[in-house]
């Protein structure tokens, strides 16, 4: 009799149960268990701060401040949800920090981001020039995040978390402390803002 192939679901309940091995650990102040937790879960955060920020060298010193939050935090953490979740959560509310710090000490004008008129400046028209397969690819993508970019904070969060993490809306609600139809609600706009943005890229 051949075993079976794990099961999506079951190499994620693996997964889960590995975090939680970990998490116990580092309670017991086990930095060697910090350390592995960081390898399996820095790309992730680091990635999606960066989606938030819009900035990779940023994303890298949040991320580092996510772990040592988790690392100060670990005698209060209770297995009430999945590590992930508490994560997330940790790194939502350090992002969200990050945003507001932006807002108070930025100064610069709207002019540096519009055109002399004081326009917004828009995205190119693809249909106007005839670049290559590879630099349309290009341009639609930055098409994206800027588009994703310019999203209200908690709607861009939701996106990424589901978009690029690949999180349920359960898993959404939880990360944001909203309920279900609220998390659908935020996609569902910002989706229709994406598609208004991106409409000179989606029209024949």
């Amino acid at each position: 009799m051949h075993n079976r192939p794990p099961e999506p679901e079951d190499r994620a309940d693996e997964t889960a149960a590995r975090d939680l091995e970990w998490m116990a650990r580092v309670k017991r102040g086990d930095q060697e268990a910090l350390a592995e937790l960081i390898q399996a879960h820095q790309q992730r955060v680091v990635s999606t701060v960066a989606k938030m920020l819009g900035s990779e060298t940023e994303a890298e010193d949040v991320a580092q401040q996510v772990f040592i939050r988790v690392w100060k935090s670990a005698p209060r953490y209770e297995p009430t949800a999945k590590f992930t979740t508490w994560l997330y959560k940790i790194t939502r509310n350090l992002v969200l920090n990050e945003l507001r710090r932006r807002n108070r000490h930025s100064t610069l004008s709207l002019q540096s981001v519009s055109g002399e008129d004081d326009r917004p400046q828009e995205i190119a028209d693809r249909r106007s020039t005839s670049p290559d397969a590879s630099l349309l690819e290009e341009e639609l993508q930055k098409a994206i995040e800027s588009a994703i970019g310019a999203l209200p904070e908690v709607q861009r969060m939701a996106l990424i978390l589901r978009r690029y993490d690949e999180l349920s809306y359960e898993e959404i609600a939880d990360v944001l402390e909203l309920t279900v139809p609220a998390v659908k609600s935020l996609l569902f706009r910002a989706r229709a803002e994406l598609r208004e943005k991106l409409r000179g890229y989606l029209s024949d």
